[in-house]
């Protein structure tokens, strides 16, 4: 795998973990050697910059909420830039403000198309994270993650475990879109009924998502980023110190 990070950290797992300083010593000290930072965190990017800095981590993505980077590209641009971002990420999409319909996809596509061509104009890489709702299928049979690859070169930051929890098999969508991913979450699905006060997520190796074979695959991709993640995390130290390990027997395997 010629990941440029196996061990990276969504920081929005941690996002209740106090002083983000004393958060990327804490990450480096397991082996993160990058980390992905996420909207409220873009307050202050030189603080940021400089606390990355002193933990000797950095930053290859961001994620961006998809308004800013349509109402003010070049603030986000400015921000990636401060953090020596190459990537940017539109993470998610409120329920309110999701496509209902195979026309309504197809707009949201054209819409990423046209950040994506802006971003690329500033030298900047752009991908789309899923969650489970882009892999419902629509009434025509076609799924919205289709809608989204097919309207550009929009990249994919691919959250293996979302695709599990909409009931569809990772590994088929690895196959289906190899040449499109940039990167990866690494995260875990409890078995049914488990882990309720986690929202149902697991520990990375403790769930029911087939890690092996889905890193397996995902090796073969263009993938430059493997993201440690936990959406829910009771104790999100605890979550990356054994995810840590299990992410460290995985690439090594």
């Amino acid at each position: 795998m010629s990941l440029d990070h196996t061990l990276s950290f969504q920081l929005y797992t941690s996002r209740e973990g106090g002083p983000i300083a004393a958060q990327l010593a804490k990450l480096a000290a397991l082996g993160v050697t990058n980390v992905e930072p996420y909207g409220e965190l873009y307050a202050d990017p030189a603080g940021l910059r400089a606390a990355m800095d002193a933990a000797g981590v950095t930053a290859l993505s961001g994620h961006f909420d998809l308004e800013m980077l349509e109402a003010d590209s070049g603030r986000a641009i400015a921000i990636a830039r401060e953090l020596g971002m190459e990537i940017i990420i539109a993470p998610w999409l409120e329920p309110e403000d999701r496509p209902v319909d195979l026309a309504g996809w197809k707009s949201l596509g054209a819409r990423l198309a046209a950040v994506g061509a802006e971003l690329a104009a500033a030298g900047l890489a752009f991908g789309w994270h899923n969650h489970d709702f882009e892999f419902v299928a629509l009434p025509d049979g076609s799924f919205p993650i289709e809608h989204l690859m097919d309207a550009g070169d929009i990249r994919l930051e691919l959250d293996v475990a979302w695709v599990r929890r909409a009931g569809q098999d990772p590994l088929a969508w690895i196959e289906r879109y190899a040449d499109r991913i940039i990167a990866f979450h690494v995260k875990d699905v409890a078995p049914e009924g488990e882990k309720a006060d986690e929202d149902g997520w697991a520990y990375v190796g403790q769930g029911i998502v087939d890690w092996p074979a889905a890193w397996a695959r995902l090796a073969a991709t263009g993938a430059r980023v493997a993201m440690l993640e936990h959406d829910e995390p009771k104790d999100w130290l605890d979550f990356a110190t054994q995810s840590s390990e299990a992410v460290k027997r995985l690439a090594a395997a």
